[in-house]
């Protein structure tokens, strides 16, 4: 059962990260879980190593979507992903 909470959680941390960073209409459903996942993982390992421990809430939401963006953000420079 967590593992669909995960994917839910990781679908809507994707999708608000790609409306932030414009690229809502490239990506779809997989694209978004995917993103919302991995930035999730690399936002708390950078929150991590500068010393803030997040354990959950709405500080852990906001540091999983800050991350999401960060990995948009490193796509869009690799031509993955472009602004529409």
């Amino acid at each position: 059962m967590s593992w669909i909470i995960s994917l839910i959680i990781g679908g809507v941390v994707g999708w608000l990260a790609s409306m932030v960073m414009k690229t809502n209409a490239q990506m779809g459903l997989i694209a978004n879980v995917l993103v919302g996942i991995v930035g999730s993982v690399l936002g708390f390992w950078i929150a991590g190593k500068l010393g803030m421990a997040a354990e959950g809430g709405f500080v852990g939401f906001l540091i999983a979507i800050g991350g999401a963006v960060l990995l948009i953000f490193i796509l869009q420079k690799l031509g993955i992903f472009n602004k529409s």
